[in-house]
């Protein structure tokens, strides 16, 4: 995994790269004195984990953990520090994990294994589906862009159907849940469809959607690596993960989220 610490002790930084090569010897891990230059590493390719110090002079561990997170809403935050009173605000962040220091190996290691977002390289499929808080889709670790904003809402409406084949009828009545089913609308979904196909091939993964022989259409769940499906399983990383947002810039989506927040 990729990993990220962010101490104003080179002593300290120095001390969890040292650990971080023990315990996840084929990762790549970082570490900086300057918050700028955490945020410039970030921006250079998607952080698995985010190890930070809480008291910092420049800028405070969490006010670089809000940024990170605006940047990133998945990324594991883990602070380390010397003080246990900032336990309340760190959890309120949803932080991965609060490490006392002087750290050591054992504890590094049990923060690693119980992060709240699993480590990117563990997918093995090659799209990444955000449902837990807003909707968003994720190719090699970057947003995918779609030709229209309503391609994304289409998707979102079709994953939340989990591979279940959907209508035309159902999709208008999701996406325009105010206007009747007609042709125009209808003809609005194929344009969308079409965006949809060309936006993952553009990306070199033909097949996510699926038309069938009755006017429907779905999404290949094998190709999707989604903290929704994985929680219906019963991952627990992905049960940690959830925090009672579920695709929340889509009202079709409302139903789901209280079903589980039900469960919270």
């Amino acid at each position: 995994m990729r990993t990220l610490t962010v101490d104003d002790r080179q002593l300290v930084v120095d001390m969890m790269l040292r650990i971080l090569g023990q315990v996840d010897a084929e990762g790549e891990h970082l570490g900086t004195t300057n918050p700028d230059e955490a945020l410039r590493l970030a921006a250079e390719r998607p952080l698995d984990v985010a190890f930070l110090d809480i008291e910092m002079p420049r800028m405070s561990g969490m006010e670089l953990a809000r940024t990170l997170q605006e940047r990133d809403p998945q990324v594991n935050i883990v602070f380390v520090t010397s003080f246990e009173q900032y336990a309340v605000e760190a959890f309120g962040l949803h932080a991965s994990g609060y490490l006392l220091k002087p750290m050591t190996k054992a504890s590094v290691a049990d923060a690693l294994a119980n992060l709240r977002y699993r480590p990117r390289e563990s997918a093995a499929k090659p799209v990444e589906v955000r449902c837990f808080g807003a909707f968003e889709v994720l190719v090699d670790g970057r947003p995918v862009q779609f030709g229209r904003t309503k391609s994304k809402e289409l998707f979102a409406y079709l994953v939340d159907r989990r591979g279940s084949s959907c209508t035309y009828d159902m999709v208008v009545g999701a996406l325009w849940p105010d206007r009747r089913v007609g042709e125009t609308q209808k003809s609005m979904v194929r344009t969308l469809l079409s965006d949809i196909t060309s936006t993952f091939e553009g990306l070199g993964i033909p097949g996510v959607v699926e038309r069938d022989g009755r006017g429907g259409m779905r999404v290949v769940t094998d190709l999707l690596d989604c903290d929704y499906y994985r929680y219906l399983e019963g991952d627990p990383q992905a049960a940690r993960a959830f925090v009672g947002q579920y695709m929340q810039q889509y009202e079709f989506a409302e139903e789901v989220a209280l079903m589980l927040s039900a469960r919270l």
